[in-house]
């Protein structure tokens, strides 16, 4: 099974940058499930219904978030609904939504995916560690394969969950810093790992924010509105072949491509 993992699509540039590349890409590799993280999307703070409909439409076959899940309020009735738009796992009991799905590619394979945020830099959670660890043996009684987005700040945190979950997630790959990282490998125990895969939206802004706001911001330190940047588009993704079968990942690899 080919997977192919999105970085945070950033706005309006992110989500051109996702229709123009994704029939590409799954034509040229044979990709059988696209998976984005969609926390971004709405102006680059949020996700709203039309915006989630709008990826679904481009091939998504699920949806992560992160701490910006809940950044549109009129997103709060559609998480309950919309099982395939995920947001992190170790949320207390009774927020809105799920943290994890299963779906299905065309040829009837099965997949899960499960959504975590880290604590370390974030807002205060569960144990993301311990939530992995249930949520894993709940959902390996259904599937063998299991996709892990680790939407988290610290790199040292990410990777612990890598090692972590190794043998147990069929993928662990980091969501949140925009910034795609060059560590990809298949850990010992057969799990793919990568820290961040990185953003999809504006090549030219700061993390997908216009440069010039974000600067302001840092000389100042006074409050500022950002807004997304424009101009060229940066794609970031990674490429996972995974055995279904066993849950193990074959090969992992990086892509980015500037548009």
């Amino acid at each position: 099974m080919k997977v192919l993992c999105i970085g945070d699509i950033m706005g309006e540039p992110g989500r051109r940058a996702v229709a123009r590349m994704v029939p590409r890409l799954v034509a040229k590799h044979r990709i059988d499930v696209v998976i984005g993280n969609g926390e971004n999307v709405a102006g680059g703070f949020g996700i709203t219904p039309e915006l989630a409909e709008e990826l679904f439409g481009m091939g998504l076959a699920a949806i992560t978030t992160g701490n910006h899940a809940w950044d549109k309020k009129e997103i709060l009735d559609y998480f309950p609904r919309e099982r395939r738009l995920l947001r992190p796992a170790n949320y207390p009991e009774g927020v809105p939504g799920h943290g994890s799905v299963v779906i299905q590619t065309a040829a009837g394979e099965e997949l899960g995916v499960l959504q975590l945020m880290g604590r370390a830099y974030m807002p205060a959670l569960d144990c993301p560690f311990q939530v992995a660890k249930r949520e894993l043996a709940r959902m390996r009684k259904r599937v063998s394969a299991v996709i892990v987005d680790m939407h988290a700040e610290a790199t040292s945190e990410k990777m612990a969950m890598g090692h972590y979950l190794d043998g147990e997630a069929t993928a662990v790959v980091g969501t949140h810093t925009h910034v795609q990282t060059a560590d990809e490998q298949i850990l010992p125990r057969g799990t793919a790992y990568l820290t961040d895969i990185g953003m999809t939206g504006p090549l030219h802004g700061v993390i997908g924010i216009k440069k010039d706001l974000a600067i302001e911001k840092f000389l100042t330190g006074m409050p500022r509105r950002f807004e997304v940047a424009s101009g060229p588009t940066v794609f970031s993704a990674v490429l996972l072949d995974v055995d279904a079968r066993i849950g193990k990942a074959l090969s992992i690899e990086r892509i980015r491509i500037l548009d």
